[in-house]
């Protein structure tokens, strides 16, 4: 009678992470599936055309590594994929930062379209090709942060078990992963041929300040050796710098 129980509470237990593996996939393709979406839907409806080549490039540029990087979670580091797919944040002052982020994001990815349509830059097609090799880098270094900390999720939080790590990235910036958002996302309107749009996509290392000023706030108090790390890693986004 006990291995009986035994085999049907493992099954059942079988059963409920195959459920919580599926709907894990299944939340992350159904995001994955809506960026390029959403996107293009900015980027061709302000261009007010398809006929945008560097639109066309990026998004392949971008999407690709992002569902490889995707199904290597999947099978891999679940855990980490799970907490990279919250998003709701607990303090008020991250959410306002969203909330400006989103506003950014938006403005950063229509203008491309809005100066495709009235032609209000002239950038090479050398220059489009480089800028999205930078992308690229930074979503290389992206993929690497999440390699080298298994831990990095979206929201800002301190999980059980959690420590701090000072390898890799993180022994050059303690922000590596914001270092990686800057890099690409600045590098993402000349990629998609407008100068102008690089303009306001700078703001976004200014908009992080915040956010990282109230994210060390958590691990400083609730992470072991974090603050020794912080004294050791002095720069926190940009090397040299800040």
């Amino acid at each position: 009678m006990g291995l009986a129980m035994h085999r049907i509470l493992e099954r059942k237990s079988r059963m409920t992470t195959n459920h919580a593996s599926r709907k894990l996939a299944a939340t992350g393709f159904s995001r994955l599936l809506s960026m390029p979406l959403l996107l293009g839907a900015v980027l061709f409806g302000a261009a007010g055309t398809f006929d945008y080549w560097e639109a066309w490039l990026y998004l392949a540029v971008l999407f690709v590594p992002m569902a490889a990087l995707l199904i290597y979670l999947m099978k891999k580091a679940p855990d980490l994929l799970e907490r990279r797919m919250r998003l709701k944040e607990q303090s008020s002052r991250q959410r306002w930062v969203i909330g400006l982020s989103i506003l950014l994001f938006f403005v950063v990815y229509a203008l491309p379209g809005l100066d495709r349509r009235y032609g209000w830059s002239a950038v090479s097609t050398p220059v489009v090709w480089l800028a999205d090799l930078l992308v690229v880098l930074g979503y290389g270094l992206f993929a690497l942060v999440l390699r080298e900390n298994r831990y990095a999720a979206r929201t800002v939080t301190v999980d059980q078990g959690q420590q701090v790590i000072t390898t890799g990235p993180y022994a050059l910036v303690r922000h590596p992963m914001y270092l990686a958002m800057s890099l690409l996302f600045i590098a993402s309107p000349v990629g998609l041929g407008s100068w102008w749009a690089a303009l306001p996509a700078l703001a976004l290392p200014v908009l992080l300040v915040p956010r990282i000023q109230n994210e060390e706030a958590l691990p400083s108090k609730e992470l072991p050796g974090y603050q020794e790390y912080m004294e050791k890693t002095s720069y926190r986004l940009i090397p040299g710098l800040w």
